[in-house]
């Protein structure tokens, strides 16, 4: 709630502030730009890749796993207590490690998307600086973040950022009209 009522006020104080010294202000909703990139369908499709593979793996730690409990199963009866317990400990040993293997999956697939993703984001960071340059504005907001824009006096920068990415608009907003 604080963070909403520092940004409305930054807002209000850049707006405020832009009419006394006449500056250009622009917003953008950089999300469907990206969602609709074709550098992020790349990336995607990398991330899925490689989060199959991890899968895969997984998959293989818990075969082992179910291979020795359905042995241990079978056997249990015919197994001294010494026996029983190792093999218990070696089944929660297997558990263990398909439980760390989860996690660290988790972190790598983590790390892989900001990996596969910084650069795109770097591009449209990029474009919208040239965007805003080319335009004169001195101030581009996150169209997300705005409660309220006076479209006369702030311009939504969006498109023309999607076109210089070579996003086609028409289908941005198709896609926002039909969430809404």
């Amino acid at each position: 709630m604080k963070k909403v009522l520092k940004l409305t006020l930054a807002v209000l104080c850049v707006m405020f502030s832009s009419s006394l010294f006449a500056q250009k202000i622009g917003y953008i909703n950089t999300e469907p730009i990206v969602a609709n990139m074709a550098e992020t369908q790349e990336a995607m499709t990398k991330l899925e890749a490689f989060a199959k593979d991890l899968s895969a793996q997984a998959e293989t730690l818990q075969v082992e796993f179910n291979t020795k409990f359905q042995e241990y199963q079978k056997n249990a009866e015919s197994l001294s207590d010494s026996i029983k317990q190792l093999k218990e400990k070696e089944l929660d040993d297997i558990s263990n490690r398909i439980q760390q293997f989860e996690q660290i999956a988790q972190q790598d697939i983590q790390k892989e998307q900001q990996k596969l993703m910084t650069p795109i984001y770097d591009k449209v960071k990029n474009t919208i600086n040239e965007v805003a340059k080319a335009g004169g504005y001195s101030v581009i907001l996150p169209g997300n973040a705005l409660i309220y824009a006076d479209e006369a006096t702030v311009a939504d920068i969006s498109k023309d950022v999607a076109e210089k990415l070579g996003v086609d608009w028409a289908k941005v907003t198709a896609e926002a009209t039909a969430a809404n």
